[in-house]
């Protein structure tokens, strides 16, 4: 896995009705919303969306960079309510994974997806905002901590501080009936047939060599930037053992809130909870 830096950003190929205001960002802070693709540090093209929230703060500050799960993308109903939460609180940058939506490649499910995450981050900073917070739904979840990990000497693509919810702790667990569907869905060629035509996602078909580093073996790597895990006690994905672990390994510099009566990831994830994860944002990203 590389840790470069991510590469430039793209212009836009959509005509203006799509992608409206779809530039790079040149020095100066931007006030209004950009739609553009970004190039990542593999020359992956990632389809991102600014929106410069409704705070009235000064544009140099927080901006929240969200990362959807698996099979979302970046105009999905949840992430697009994920996104108006957030810009209650700061500036939001949404994106689409590899492999989701209009980006361009194939879904390596959180290996190479740091690269998306770095791009977007970088891009974020562009705008003029100093406070960087990444939030990551299921797999996001277990990208922004990856990410985290990975950059954490990098000022142009690092984060400030880190949200993660409903994310795996470890690799290729199948302990429950929905994850051993999604492990058909990626490692069979008619599950990717189904990702790709169903689900619009492009999964790749090669396995991951080297495995990557777990979440788990990332999140010491992340002090002393802080680290919110949010996981919910009806999770049907990953039972409570994957975020009491994350918690440990995070030590003094992570908070862990399970939420009762919560499922999995960002339909799950209510006004209320949207809202206690801005403040906190707010208050610890440096």
């Amino acid at each position: 896995m590389s840790n470069r830096p991510p590469g430039h950003v793209a212009r836009s190929t959509r005509g203006p009705a799509n992608r409206p205001h779809a530039e790079t960002p040149r020095g100066a802070p931007r006030r209004t919303p950009a739609r553009t693709f970004l190039r990542t540090a593999d020359g992956v093209s990632i389809d991102a969306v600014y929106e410069p929230g409704g705070t009235g703060r000064d544009p140099s500050d927080l901006v929240f960079v969200v990362a959807h799960g698996f099979t979302g993308d970046a105009d999905r109903p949840h992430v697009r309510r994920i996104a108006g939460a957030f810009a209650r609180h700061g500036a939001v940058v949404t994106f689409s994974f590899r492999g989701h939506g209009a980006s361009g490649g194939r879904s390596t499910v959180g290996d190479r997806e740091v690269l998306d995450l770095a791009a977007a981050v970088a891009w974020a900073r562009g705008f003029g905002h100093t406070r960087v917070v990444t939030v990551g739904f299921s797999m996001g979840g277990s990208v922004v901590l990856r990410h985290a990990a990975l950059y954490a000497d990098d000022d142009a693509a690092g984060t400030d501080a880190v949200v993660s919810v409903s994310s795996p702790a470890r690799w290729y667990y199948r302990g429950t009936a929905p994850m051993r569907r999604l492990h058909w869905l990626v490692m069979r060629p008619a599950g990717r047939l189904v990702g790709r035509y169903g689900l619009r996602t492009r999964i790749h078909h090669r396995d991951w060599d080297p495995v990557p580093l777990s979440p788990v073996e990332a999140v010491p790597r992340i002090a002393p930037r802080p680290l919110l895990v949010v996981h919910g006690d009806r999770d049907g994905y990953f039972p409570l053992d994957h975020p009491r672990m994350l918690a440990e390994a995070a030590g003094d510099h992570g908070e862990l809130w399970l939420e009762p009566g919560m499922g999995h990831a960002e339909n799950a994830s209510g006004e209320e909870l949207l809202d206690r994860i801005g403040d906190w944002a707010v208050a610890r990203a440096g």
